[in-house]
């Protein structure tokens, strides 16, 4: 199966432990096509957008379109990376586009350390 970055899947989160994202939920990939082993992927959730998620700067809004696939405004959730096997992976939904990848990236990295910028 070939998954790639940029691509949103609906993905297997179950179980989950905790505030976990839970359940079967949209994903964005987000390694790079060519770095990885053993079937992983690392992945981003999707989630329905809460008006209060624009006061976390974690928290990307995405509105549904064709090219995403997605049928309502919904949040990637870049503080809940993950590593998941293939295997979790259900069926592909849509894409997006570099500049939102780029944001994305831009994003997890300032979970790490809000002063982090990507050139």
């Amino acid at each position: 199966m070939s998954i790639n970055q940029g691509e949103i899947w609906l993905v297997n989160f179950d179980p989950s432990v905790g505030s976990e994202i839970q359940k079967a939920r949209p994903s964005v990939v987000i390694n790079d096509d060519m770095l990885g082993r053993f079937g992983l992927r690392v992945i981003v959730p999707i989630t329905g957008w809460k008006d209060y998620f624009e006061e976390y700067p974690w928290i990307i809004k995405l509105e549904p379109n064709s090219a995403n696939g997605l049928s309502k405004i919904s949040g990637i959730e870049c503080f809940q990376v993950k590593s998941f096997s293939q295997d979790r992976f259900i069926k592909q939904l849509g894409f997006l586009d570099n500049v939102i990848v780029k944001e994305i990236h831009q994003t997890v990295l300032k979970t790490f350390n809000p002063i982090y910028e990507i050139a």
